[in-house]
C-alpha cells in the first residue's frame, strides 16, 4: 500500500492575508498560491513545499463557529513541527499572543496558542 501523507487543511478565518503573514514570521513559511475562491472569498495557501495551510475568508462573513471540541467535524487544534520550540515561543509571545499547556512528554516538548480568531495552535519540538 502506498504510503499517504497530509498535503493541505483549509480554515476559514477573518483576514486571510493577516494570519498567512503572521505564520510566515512565526514558522519560516511561504506564501504558496493566493486567489479567489468560492462564495466570492479569497484564500492563501501558507506553508512549505509538501504541506500548507489554505486559509480562506468567504465574501460575506458568517456567525463564529461553536466551541469545536463539542462540534461534530470541528477544528480543534492545528499542530505544528518546528526545531526550536523556545525560538517560537518567543516570537508568539512577540506577537502578543499567551503560550499555555507547556508539555513535555514523548515524543516531544510543546505548547499552545490561541491566533485572534480562536484557532488553537499545538507547536511541537521532537529536537
Amino acid at each position: 500500500m502506498a504510503q499517504a501523507a497530509l498535503e493541505h487543511v483549509n480554515i476559514t478565518v477573518s483576514d486571510p492575508e493577516k494570519t498567512a503573514q503572521r505564520l510566515c514570521e512565526l514558522l519560516d513559511w511561504k506564501i504558496r498560491w493566493k486567489g479567489s475562491a468560492k462564495y466570492e472569498g479569497f484564500t492563501v495557501h501558507v506553508g512549505a513545499e509538501d504541506s500548507y495551510l489554505a486559509v480562506y475568508a468567504k465574501g460575506t462573513p458568517g456567525d463564529p463557529a461553536a466551541e469545536s471540541y463539542f462540534t461534530r467535524g470541528g477544528l480543534n487544534h492545528i499542530g505544528v513541527t518546528v526545531d526550536d520550540l523556545d525560538a517560537v515561543e518567543a516570537k508568539v509571545k512577540a506577537m502578543g499572543y499567551e503560550p499555555y499547556n507547556h508539555a513535555d512528554y514523548e515524543p516531544g516538548r510543546r505548547f499552545y496558542f490561541d491566533d485572534e480568531d480562536g484557532i488553537e495552535f499545538e507547536v511541537v519540538s521532537y529536537a
